[in-house]
């Protein structure tokens, strides 16, 4: 996918003809709706308390789980969904808050890896840990949601 173009929906359009979809099926996507929602609001809180947003916060995640921990910028924007251009501007708020670093390629001297200064560690480790509690808070609607789709959808 190139960055900034968004998943489009199913091109096969549902017909008046087709099987109405049971209940359960709506119950089920508004669990994992709500679930996602209340992890998402939980997030905005997060990582507004720590100080940066819900962009950097994904940035240092995907800088984290990058091969030997650096990552090219146009790699970050294809992981991050953004324009090259974005992806540098918001690399230059991560190195300004002193959470990241430009680390020249060995291989291409053209391009330029970012990685994680030992304050972008930590903050990338404590959001984590709170991010994971927050997600295993909701684990019970979740999985509940997520079981009686998978049911349902055994029918069809």
């Amino acid at each position: 996918m190139s960055p900034g173009k968004r998943l489009k929906s199913s091109s096969k359009r549902e017909t008046s003809t087709d099987k109405a979809l049971e209940p359960g099926v709506y119950e089920g996507l508004a669990g994992v709706r709500l679930v996602v929602r209340r992890f998402l609001s939980f997030s905005e809180a997060a990582v507004s308390e720590a100080g940066v947003t819900s962009q950097q916060y994904q940035a240092l995640l995907v800088i984290k789980v990058a091969p030997g921990g650096q990552i090219r910028v146009r790699d970050l924007a294809d992981q991050m969904l953004i324009q090259h251009h974005g992806a540098v501007q918001l690399v230059d708020r991560l190195t300004t808050a002193g959470l990241a670093l430009r680390i020249p390629s060995p291989e291409d001297k053209r391009s330029v890896l970012v990685g994680l200064t030992p304050q972008g560690e930590a903050l990338v480790e404590h959001l984590a840990r709170t991010h994971l509690r927050g997600m295993l808070a909701n684990e019970r609607l979740l999985i509940e949601s997520l079981k009686r789709l998978r049911r349902l959808a055994e029918l069809d």
